[in-house]
């Protein structure tokens, strides 16, 4: 299912409980524009751009009462001598905007820096270099940010026990010399490459945890990745390892209305066999000059509105009964 044309969807006639930006994919570089490895154009400088815009828009319309990033804030082109300063200087954007933003983890951020250090810098809500965490905007609704890498052959020092098992389970699932690649991987399969991750097993315990309390407390949750968790709504190269763990989680209980994602640059929408809706983000990286791809999301109590700019798409997204 795709997102709808920009211009179709309006602001609801009723008043949304609280409204918050989105964008995805910044993958700022001091560099030259360059292109993926598919050939789409890559835009590095201009990335930067794109949340300026983003940042305006929020503050001016009054009503944004957060932000959330998807991750990849800076590239892994980006020469590793400037890390640092690119990530502060992406950061230092988010600074403008007139309320909180909330952070995750992709692989490019964590090309750049180790995990301890974006924890800290990204001022995420949580213990030493755990990426997860959730909050509640207001008493209906519970947000649920998941470490994505949690599992991960990036991030992690080389002799890490997570490395390893990382690499393990590529090795396993994976036969090419280079782990990036997803050659003669078939369908979903593709997802094992080394630029992607898992959500390990305390996290999982984490999430079912909090999921049980959510219901318990009659809340709606949504999710958010830098990975995407259905494959209807990305690439299967995008996909979360273990997507089929998370979901079997969720799917235990009825209060997960929305997953929301990034990392597969051209966006998706679909609605898997439960009824929930899963938005892969269009990213700001791959916006030409002049051109812009952020958002802010209207919450109400039976439905989210995705109010896109540019090239991210508007998306109504209704809950089912």
């Amino acid at each position: 299912m795709m997102a709808v044309t920009n211009g179709v969807i309006h602001a609801s006639s009723r008043e949304p409980l609280f409204s918050f930006g989105v964008i995805a994919d910044v993958q700022y570089a001091d560099i030259p524009d360059g292109r993926s490895f598919l050939g789409v154009p890559r835009y590095y400088r201009h990335s930067i751009s794109v949340l300026q815009r983003a940042v305006s828009r929020w503050n001016k319309q009054h009503n944004i009462k957060f932000s959330i990033n998807f991750g990849d804030i800076i590239d892994g082109y980006c020469p590793k001598d400037k890390s640092l300063w690119a990530v502060q200087k992406v950061l230092d954007e988010f600074e403008k905007f007139d309320g909180p933003t909330y952070h995750m983890f992709g692989n490019h951020c964590l090309y750049n820096l180790p995990r301890s250090k974006l924890v800290s810098l990204l001022k995420m809500p949580a213990n030493s270099d755990r990426a997860y965490y959730d909050f509640s905007p207001c008493p209906e609704y519970r947000f649920v940010v998941l470490d994505a890498y949690d599992l991960s052959a990036v991030g992690w020092s080389h002799d890490h026990p997570v490395t390893a098992d990382a690499m393990k389970l590529l090795d396993e699932k994976n036969p090419n010399t280079d782990k990036n690649s997803p050659d003669g991987l078939v369908g979903v399969d593709r997802r094992f490459v080394m630029f992607n991750g898992a959500v390990g097993k305390e996290q999982l315990s984490w999430l079912n945890n909090v999921l049980r309390d959510a219901s318990a407390h009659q809340q709606n949750v949504i999710m958010f990745s830098h990975l995407p968790m259905d494959p209807g709504s990305a690439s299967p190269a995008a996909l979360m390892w273990n997507y089929d763990e998370v979901m079997a989680i969720v799917w235990q209980y009825n209060c997960v209305k929305a997953c929301f994602a990034g990392h597969d640059h051209k966006g998706g929408h679909s609605v898997d066999s439960h009824g929930i809706h899963h938005r892969t983000l269009e990213a700001a990286l791959e916006c030409p000059p002049g051109t812009s791809a952020f958002g802010h999301i209207e919450v109400y109590p039976d439905k989210l509105l995705l109010v896109g700019s540019d090239k991210m798409a508007d998306t109504e997204m209704r809950f089912k009964p």
